[in-house]
């Protein structure tokens, strides 16, 4: 009788442990999730601003402006769905900024332009919320790919098929060649 109810606890112990495992895996999954489409939804304001940047030089320099819209729709990413999409997005951004600031360059009334100083501030915005939104996601993902390594609940995640996500990364090299959005600020 007594093993009986000590078998019975131990099942108890043993149910309520996977079901409270799965559940906080589950948790952490869909916390990752989340925050990678919110870095989508800022990446797509941020792409539109750029579009409307690109329009507003249309004024100015029309075949420019051709040139860089176009980019602009063959760079911009479909869907944000993985680590190296977000990469990617930016990869193709910072060309199309290079692009822009050689345009503002070759014409100076349009750096002073209010449309163009306002579209930058929107663009230097969503780079904030963009670089906030990374930093949430690795948070997550530190968390998520912790409990799917750390033992003992490593034998549920396998059990259940979850996988250490990959970390967002910014390529140093990249970042070092970046065009300066204002070139009047120092970066540091």
């Amino acid at each position: 009788m007594i093993t009986t109810i000590i078998i019975v606890a131990l099942l108890v112990i043993v149910g309520y442990w996977f079901i409270t495992t799965q559940r906080e895996l589950v948790r952490l999954d869909e916390l990752c999730k989340n925050t990678l489409s919110q870095i989508e939804v800022q990446l797509n304001s941020r792409w539109d601003a750029l579009v409307n940047l690109a329009g507003a030089a249309r004024e100015i320099a029309q075949k420019e402006s051709d040139t860089i819209i176009k980019t602009i729709e063959a760079r911009r990413p479909s869907a944000i769905k993985t680590a190296e999409d977000v990469n990617a997005s930016n990869s193709g951004f910072a060309e199309v900024m290079s692009r822009l600031m050689v345009l503002t360059e070759n014409y100076p009334e349009f750096k002073s332009h209010p449309l163009y100083v306002s579209l930058m501030n929107d663009i230097n915005g969503y780079e904030d919320k963009v670089r906030m939104s990374r930093m949430v996601y690795n948070d997550s993902a530190t968390k998520l790919n912790r409990y799917v390594r750390q033992w003992p609940s490593s034998i549920i995640a396998g059990m259940l098929h979850f996988d250490v996500v990959e970390y967002l990364k910014i390529d140093d090299e990249k970042k070092r060649q970046a065009p300066n959005l204002f070139p009047d600020q120092k970066i540091g």
